[in-house]
């Protein structure tokens, strides 16, 4: 065998064939809803929530150690959206595949939308892919999961429901090298009083150093959730981004839980239509 040829083999091992389903029957859906019928006003999104890639894609060309890591989802966020859905009775909207494959939280067509290189990490499986693989992964995985949820906007805005839109994040303590000085974020662009108020009430905590649009900021080339679901829309919207290795344990979820939970609730009262 040359080598060209085991690296063909190598490379089709993550490969699909976009004539052929990207799903197997008994993998799970594109995404999950919890508590869909909730009645808080908040409809939460949790974009990142799963490292779980399609089994028609292999491991994308990635050992199990980089699957595992905050490249490949936001560790904590699955157990602390399901915490806030419960707590607030919340509707969520979680997607039930990695980033790597797909990123629910990226306007389509971006190189991060589907990433070559994640941090410093190349991502085999997402090199070279034609127009109609990319594609493929938009129709099954992408547009599903982002039309449920305006659907379900759809709905509340005619029903005349009062909604809020608050994505559910978390973030590594060091990037690039550089380690951060936050436990937590709050990430917004036209919705202020919303976000101020939930800094607000997180500052509150003298203990706790909370980013204002930090570790990141809301961007319509970068981001999708607030842009389209919440400021498109005309509606308060956000992103909660917590330190991963806060979440990382079901105490961690809990206690973040508790602590978020107030804080959501605080910024329904005083920013009270």
């Amino acid at each position: 065998m040359t080598s060209t040829t085991a690296i063909k083999r190598q490379e089709n091992r993550w490969r699909h064939d976009p004539q052929q389903p990207l799903l197997a029957i008994d993998e799970p859906p594109p995404y999950a809803v919890v508590n869909p019928d909730g009645r808080s006003p908040y409809l939460l999104v949790c974009e990142h929530a799963s490292n779980r890639i399609p089994r028609a894609l292999g491991d994308l060309g990635l050992p199990e150690s980089e699957r595992q890591r905050h490249i490949a989802w936001d560790i904590g966020v699955s157990a602390l959206s399901q915490y806030l859905s419960q707590a607030l009775d919340a509707p969520l909207f979680m997607a039930n595949y990695s980033r790597l494959v797909i990123d629910c939280n990226r306007p389509l067509g971006v190189p991060s939308a589907i990433p070559e290189i994640s941090e410093t990490t190349t991502v085999p499986g997402n090199l070279d892919l034609s127009a109609e693989e990319k594609a493929h992964r938009v129709d099954v995985l992408f547009k599903p999961f982002a039309d449920a949820i305006s659907r379900r906007l759809d709905l509340r805005q005619a029903e005349g429901k009062r909604t809020l839109v608050v994505g559910i994040h978390s973030f590594t303590p060091v990037y690039f090298g550089n380690r951060r000085p936050w436990q937590a974020g709050i990430l917004y662009r036209d919705a202020v009083p919303f976000a101020r108020s939930l800094i607000a009430s997180l500052s509150a905590d003298p203990e706790l150093t909370v980013g204002d649009n930090e570790p990141y900021h809301i961007h319509p080339d970068e981001d999708y959730t607030v842009p389209v679901h919440a400021d498109e829309r005309g509606l308060p919207g956000a992103l909660i981004e917590v330190r991963h290795d806060l979440i990382d344990t079901l105490e961690g979820v809990r206690k973040w839980g508790v602590r978020l939970t107030h804080c959501l609730e605080t910024a329904l009262e005083e920013c009270a239509e």
